[in-house]
């Protein structure tokens, strides 16, 4: 059976400290006229049957960008892992994408190629697909079954939040965005908010 942007509700992390940038709440810094998280939502939402956002603090404010705001049910912001936990337990859907808030540049064509990817594949069940620059895996950008919450929780269970050691205990797909790695910037640190442009 093949996969479709009906079956995916597009999370938006949103739940760190913001160590980085001096604890601010990264979603809600404006770059370029714009609160970070309003750029993701606004590249997002048309690849995606819907959006949540996962935030552990400031939920109000983010409940005003008109979807529903999750927080991470373990306490002490354990990291990306905790957000997809809630949302996997949460969503209608069969399938999540996670997507930093702090990346202003997503690909137009993110869900597009990910699907592509996990429909060419011999066997799609379980399978993650994840983005890849070029260089480096982009973790924070991934196509998750649903199906896989157990495995999540279990993994969380043991102490460990490394997104990659939870993605080797299971069948990964690469998507190649070496024609796109600026896509994948984000912000860490104060001076970045003005160096960079968003690509359209």
């Amino acid at each position: 059976m093949k996969i479709d942007k009906n079956s995916i509700t597009a999370v938006i992390l949103a739940g760190g400290k913001g160590r980085r940038l001096e604890g601010q709440d990264k979603g809600l810094v404006v770059y370029q006229g714009k609160m970070l998280i309003q750029h993701v939502i606004e590249r997002i939402q048309p690849q995606a049957f819907d959006v949540v956002i996962n935030a552990n603090r400031n939920q109000k404010t983010y409940a005003g960008f008109g979807f529903s705001v999750m927080s991470d049910e373990m306490s002490d912001f354990q990291g990306p892992l905790a957000g997809f936990a809630t949302a996997m337990k949460s969503v209608t859907t069969d399938y999540i994408i996670t997507l930093p808030c702090d990346g202003p540049s997503l690909p137009l064509d993110l869900v597009a190629r990910m699907l592509l990817a996990l429909n060419s594949s011999s066997e799609i069940s379980d399978r993650i697909v994840v983005a890849h620059d070029g260089t480096r895996m982009q973790p924070a950008h991934a196509l998750i079954p649903v199906t896989l919450i157990d495995s999540l929780k279990a993994f969380l269970l043991t102490g460990d939040r490394k997104i990659k050691r939870w993605y080797t205990k299971h069948k990964i797909v690469l998507v190649d965005f070496s024609d796109q790695p600026s896509a994948f910037f984000n912000i860490n640190k104060r001076e970045q908010l003005s160096e960079h442009t968003t690509n359209d």
